[in-house]
């Protein structure tokens, strides 16, 4: 039986979610995107608290193309996760590959301090 992209990445996002998730001194780092968009969270599991997030939907990241608004979105959550006293994560890459836009994401979250 054939499955489309997007239940393949529900597969392989279901099957990750079931070995990663986060904690208070740990929490998930997850991202989520779409053809025009991307969103970046960090999630406590335990108590289920979004502790930081941040979009390219956000004014000051309306105007960047949609590589350097990854980029722009990594470094955001970055800053707002130590704001919130988080300097450790887990990666959550959504069932996506971890290329392009996502990777772009981790590494500008990595430059800017978090550490996964």
């Amino acid at each position: 039986m054939s499955t489309s992209t997007r239940e393949a990445r529900l597969r392989r996002h279901r099957r990750i979610r079931g070995k990663v998730s986060g904690d208070a001194e740990r929490p998930r780092l997850c991202v989520s995107r779409s053809n025009k968009r991307i969103y970046a969270q960090l999630i406590d599991d335990r108590s289920g608290h979004t502790l930081a997030a941040a979009g390219s939907h956000e004014a000051d990241l309306r105007g960047l193309g949609k590589g350097e608004a990854a980029s722009a979105v990594g470094s955001l959550v970055a800053e707002r996760g130590k704001e919130a006293g988080v300097s450790r994560v887990v990666f959550d890459r959504g069932g996506y590959k971890y290329h392009g836009r996502v990777r772009a994401l981790a590494e500008a979250a990595r430059e800017s301090g978090l550490e996964f």
